[in-house]
């Protein structure tokens, strides 16, 4: 019972002691121990301990491992004893400081990607005004600016917006010399094609793009128009230079050694020729005109050719034509060309809308899966029901969408040249699809409606009536609905000049007798937002006196009590000077004031207008920098104007700051008076208005600043709104010799700033209760 109990416990554990058991007896059978000496043996000529072992082992005498307590002390091969070398420690250097790793400005540069196509055009000193400008004028908007003109002689006088590269030598193999070693030097590193011409080829730009574009950039090409040489015993061809060619990059590099070599070496009086042989001799590399199944195609014309007439396809398809003999005949060349490619987009998009349309019949979900019109995005599916677009409903005089919250305002400006448009493009397509069975005229828009998709553009749905003809001559008016979308078109990224926040802003403060009490707030706030911080700003002070006010300066100046509160923060601050200017004046312009403020400050001073009720910041002053660009735009911005609290929290107090909200206050668009600008732009704009204003002095008056510089500046206005600018409620009012627009937009700033419609509409209602009661 006991052994049975015993062998049922012992019973698991046997695998993993015969295991065990097992292990051990094979480390024993596979390792012989042999017993070393501590020296090296008797006899002449003993060997090491290790190098005994090892011819042991090759005997076969050996099949065991060395004891781990065993010492090697053998002698070397001629008896000598081993002597240790000892490796003096040594104090690790001091490295410096790491060096700052140098990083390309651009990622194209670091990561070595280059431009596709470098265009070179070769012009003399006779054509330089003519044909080089025409050439220029209808390559350069579409090669982005890799355009430069190779001259021998050096010009005075270069053309507007050209590039142009002076060798001072004529001659013209010197010149393609000094032309392909100009592109070695200084532009073979950022291209993989090089297309040299002259000036009087035209060059059909995207063409040559196109054909760039199906290149492989590693071959080393010689393509253009081949041409056999001439009396010489020379093999192989060159390219024409009238025609134009192409050299890759990779050809270039292989040529840039022997360049030297062939200006020495090759005589020739045709550029393209000697070219030609320096490439043929040195990089074995003959002209072609076809290379894996694309074609250089060009074509020679003949004087006084007809370009409507011209049926070669010769004609149609060239990349370059030559030769070209004035200005007008490039720019004629450029047009037909042009609208042929024009014309071939056309067909292409065609093609592409009846290739969607079969596709989608196909399609998982049938045709609805093709949105019209084709080829434009869905549209636009909101979410929620805040994010439901909004239907403008107007007619051909009103709109019923109004920018004021008005029900109703008049159709002008780019609206009412919008809706016009729209309803004869809408005749037109109706025309185009029913002709010549009905002919419509007299359109009327009964009704229109329109709304703006963030995705697809403008939409549009117009109720038309119109007089429809037959062809029998019968005619009856009829309606019709029409749906257009006018889609938006490629986005563009507009470059701008490069900005900085370290700019100083002169604040400039223009003060009448009333705003006295609300100036000493705003140069408190100054003080603890803008002078505690160090703001790199500096605060002028506009001191507008009446006639009779300043007659009384001596002896009760109105505004003694903030010139003393100037002092007072300029001995707080040390560093901060606030100067002042006094101006008497008689009428209410401003401009004139702040010609006498730009007199005095240089052109690249750049000016912030503020009022006494503007609360300044970092933040906004940042955004005044960063907006205002000088000779580019100007900033206007948009504050946040507080509701009358009586009005807004009729229940209790406000809080000390409440947030952006609706019920708090509004964004004030018809506040123009803060503004950022520089002078220079401003001098800019009064000396353009200086025709005006003399045969119309009132204009001084009639205008303010912003109404210069919308009408006289040419510059980018920039109106927005600005969440860091606010201003707290105040009762104000509004001073009558202002003209009548610019009184208009005061009563409505005061108006609309009492309260929101809502607010406004709950109060009334309120007090007629009151009243009723």
């Amino acid at each position: 019972m006991r052994l049975s109990m015993f062998i049922a416990l012992v019973r698991p554990m046997g695998p993993v002691i015969v295991g065990i058991s097992l292990g051990f007896t094979l480390s024993l059978l596979s390792v012989t121990w042999v017993d070393e000496p501590c020296d090296g043996g008797g006899g002449g000529g003993a060997l090491g301990a290790t190098e005994g072992m090892l011819m042991m082992a090759q005997a076969g005498n050996l099949k065991g491992a060395r004891k781990p307590n065993s010492i090697s002390t053998g002698t070397a091969e001629h008896g000598e004893d081993f002597e240790p070398r000892i490796v003096p420690y040594s104090k690790p250097a001091q490295h410096g400081p790491p060096k700052k790793v140098f990083r390309a400005k651009y990622a194209s540069t670091e990561l070595g990607i280059r431009e596709r196509l470098f265009v070179a055009v070769m012009t003399s000193k006779n054509t330089l005004n003519t044909l080089a400008v025409a050439a220029n004028r209808t390559l350069n908007h579409h090669l982005e600016g890799h355009l430069i003109f190779f001259t021998g002689t050096r010009n005075r006088k270069v053309p507007h917006g050209m590039f142009v590269v002076a060798h001072g030598d004529e001659r013209p193999v010197l010149n393609m010399f000094q032309t392909v070693h100009y592109l070695l030097e200084h532009h073979v590193t950022e291209y993989d094609w090089f297309y040299l011409v002259q000036d009087d080829t035209y060059t059909q730009p995207d063409r040559l793009k196109m054909l760039v574009d199906h290149l492989s950039m590693g071959h080393q090409l010689y393509m253009g128009r081949p041409e056999e040489f001439i009396g010489i015993e020379a093999h192989g061809r060159y390219c024409h230079g009238q025609s134009g060619f192409l050299l890759s990059r990779a050809l270039l590099l292989k040529l840039q050694p022997f360049l030297e070599q062939c200006r020495m070496d090759i005589v020739s009086i045709r550029p393209d020729e000697w070219l030609g042989r320096c490439i043929i001799d040195h990089a074995g590399i003959n002209c072609v005109e076809e290379h894996e199944g694309h074609h250089y195609n060009y074509f020679e014309m003949e004087k006084n050719v007809d370009l409507n007439g011209e049926e070669s396809l010769d004609f149609k398809n060239a990349l370059s034509v030559h030769p070209v003999s004035s200005s007008e005949q490039m720019y004629h060349l450029h047009r037909y060309f042009t609208e042929r490619e024009l014309q071939k987009t056309y067909e292409e998009i065609k093609k592409l809308q009846a290739e969607i349309k079969n596709i989608s019949h196909v399609a998982a979900d049938g045709n609805r899966s093709s949105v019209w019109p084709i080829g434009i995005p869905p549209p636009f599916q909101p979410k929620s029901r805040f994010e439901v677009l909004r239907w403008d409903y107007f007619t051909e005089e009103q709109l019923f969408s109004c920018a004021d919250d008005s029900p109703k305002c008049q159709l002008n400006g780019a609206d009412r040249e919008d809706v016009a448009d729209v309803i004869q493009v809408a005749v037109a397509e109706l025309n185009k699809k029913y002709s010549p069975v009905l002919q419509l005229s007299s359109p009327r828009l009964v009704n229109g409606y329109r709304r703006f998709d963030p995705t697809r553009g403008m939409e549009y749905t117009l109720d038309l009536q119109l007089q429809a003809m037959t062809e029998s001559g019968h005619g009856q008016a009829i309606e019709h609905r029409v749906h257009l979308v006018r889609p938006l078109s490629q986005v563009e990224i507009i470059p701008m000049p490069y900005v900085t926040e370290a700019t100083r802003v002169h604040v400039v403060l223009p003060l009448t007798s009333p705003n006295r009490p609300v100036a000493l707030r705003f140069l408190d706030l100054c003080a603890s937002n803008l002078f505690e911080l160090g703001e790199n700003t500096v605060l002028t002070f506009l001191f507008l006196y009446e006639p009779a006010e300043a007659q009384k300066v001596g002896t009760t100046d109105i505004f003694a009590e903030v010139k003393a509160k100037v002092a007072a923060v300029e001995r707080r601050y040390p560093n901060v000077k606030i100067p002042w200017i006094s101006v008497k004046t008689e009428n209410p312009g401003f401009l004139r004031v702040l010609d006498i403020v730009s007199r005095k400050h240089p052109v690249d001073t750049l000016f912030l207008l503020a009022t006494a009720d503007t609360v300044l910041n970092s933040e906004f002053l940042n955004r005044c920098r960063m907006n205002a660009i000088s000779g580019w735009q100007v900033f206007f911005p948009v504050h946040f104007q507080d509701f009358d609290p009586h009005v807004a929290f009729p229940d209790g107090p406000p809080r000390a700051a409440p947030d952006l909200v609706r019920e708090a206050g509004h964004f004030d668009r018809y506040a123009f008076e803060e503004a950022c600008f520089y002078n220079a732009d401003y001098m800019a704009a009064r000396t353009r208005m200086t025709a005006d204003t003399q045969e119309n002095e009132e204009l001084l008056e009639n205008l303010d600043v912003y109404d210069v510089f919308v009408q006289y500046s040419g510059l980018h206005v920039f109106r927005a709104v600005e969440p860091a600018l606010r201003q707290a409620y105040r009762n104000r009012t509004c001073d009558p010799q202002l003209s009548e627009d610019m009184f208009h937009r005061c009563l409505q700033s005061i108006h609309e700033g009492i309260g929101s419609r809502s607010q406004l509409a709950m109060l009334m209602f309120e007090q007629e209760q009151g009243n009723s009661t």
